[in-house]
């Protein structure tokens, strides 16, 4: 009821809002002649003055009070020639009669019709109590549980996809780094923390991604998900043939109706046309064609066995030939992908005494071997 009693007076104050304008009336025209009578009373006391002070002869005074005169007297005559309107403008009875009867009614029979007047009111906690199938009550439910009971892993668990999938990558991390602290890692949540890192970063594969994909891979060595993030991290370091090796092998080990086949294709498609520059041959540590071919049959394992291969030879490489800039910079990215932030280090240190941390290259090192979260103390300056 109170309801009802509320739409009516907002009603009637829109009514009467839409009305007042139709009902005023014109404002009259007022009239000049009390404005011109006082302009020429003014002129027959400048007159007077003027006689006073000698400035004009009486003829002369006399012949300009006859001309006032004359014009006070044309411009009466015109002022009651002129009809003065007093009717009201702007009264519409259709017009009124639509914003007082119909739109009223138009209002209320929409509303009957496409509304739901016998629905009873549903304050927020008994929403929340019972939310149905809406999404965003059934996740405010959650979080006012966790926010009593924040060590509930299930929870957590619960509600850090949730958070994904709503574009709220910030607090998927969070969940998914409550889960895993309550409940232990696992491959899907380790995975999940690492695409809602990823997320975060805009579309960054960062080390602490990367850590939880590998983690997650030596949990579960089919997880599609990880697979994938680790092959576009790949690319985005410019690693070009280790990345189409990685695709080729998630999409053939993959479903071939798996949703992520397109996408795999797409990246495929791309390495092959070439849009990365393809790695010198010359250049120590990288792929040769036969390597790509043999990574393409291999299963996870293998092909990180392979890769940890290419890596020592890599590292045995650059002992004989340290003048080697670019081959440091891949040695100390390969042993933090592979989780062996020792040997990174290590390699860091050899690295920066052929290219000091003083000079641009070792800066980059230095740069390089920070945002891969190896431990730099003594490497700076």
């Amino acid at each position: 009821m109170l309801f009802w009693i509320i739409v009516s007076i907002a009603t009637a104050f829109l009514a009467v809002a839409l009305i007042a304008p139709l009902m005023r009336r014109a404002p009259s025209v007022e009239s000049e002649k009390s404005h011109d009578v006082e302009v020429y009373r003014d002129q027959l006391k400048e007159v007077d003055r003027d006689v006073a002070q000698g400035l004009i002869s009486s003829e002369q005074a006399e012949y300009a009070r006859a001309e006032i005169g004359r014009r006070l007297i044309a411009s009466a005559e015109k002022d009651a020639a002129t009809p003065v309107s007093t009717k009201p403008v702007g009264r519409h009875p259709l017009a009124q009669a639509f914003v007082i009867c119909l739109l009223p009614a138009i209002a209320v029979g929409l509303y009957l019709l496409t509304g739901s007047p016998g629905l009873p009111d549903q304050p927020l906690d008994a929403r929340l109590k019972n939310p149905g199938k809406d999404v965003g009550l059934l996740l405010a439910q959650a979080e006012n549980h966790l926010i009593q009971h924040p060590d509930d892993g299930a929870g957590w668990d619960l509600v850090a996809p949730i958070y994904l999938r709503n574009q709220r990558p910030d607090d998927a991390s969070e969940a998914y780094r409550n889960a895993i602290r309550l409940l232990g890692p696992s491959a899907a949540r380790l995975s999940g923390l690492g695409e809602s890192v990823v997320a975060s970063n805009r579309g960054m594969i960062t080390s602490e991604a990367k850590d939880s994909f590998t983690r997650a891979l030596a949990l579960d060595k089919n997880d599609a998900r990880s697979e994938f993030y680790l092959a576009v991290a790949l690319e985005q370091e410019g690693r070009s043939m280790e990345a189409l090796a990685a695709f080729q092998s998630l999409a053939k080990t993959s479903a071939p109706d798996a949703p992520w086949q397109e996408i795999v294709a797409q990246h495929i498609a791309q390495l092959q046309k070439g849009s990365t520059p393809a790695p010198n041959p010359d250049a120590p540590g990288n792929p040769s064609a036969a390597d790509v071919a043999a990574a393409q049959d291999m299963n996870a394992g293998d092909r990180q066995q392979m890769i940890a291969g290419m890596v020592a030879g890599l590292d045995e490489k650059l002992k004989s030939n340290p003048n080697n800039f670019e081959g440091w910079m891949r040695l100390v990215r390969s042993y933090a992908m592979l989780q062996q932030k020792d040997k990174a280090a290590d390699a860091l240190k050899r690295a920066l005494a052929t290219f000091p941390a003083s000079g641009a290259q070792g800066q980059q090192l230095v740069g390089l071997a920070q945002s891969l979260g190896i431990d730099t103390a003594g490497a700076k300056p």
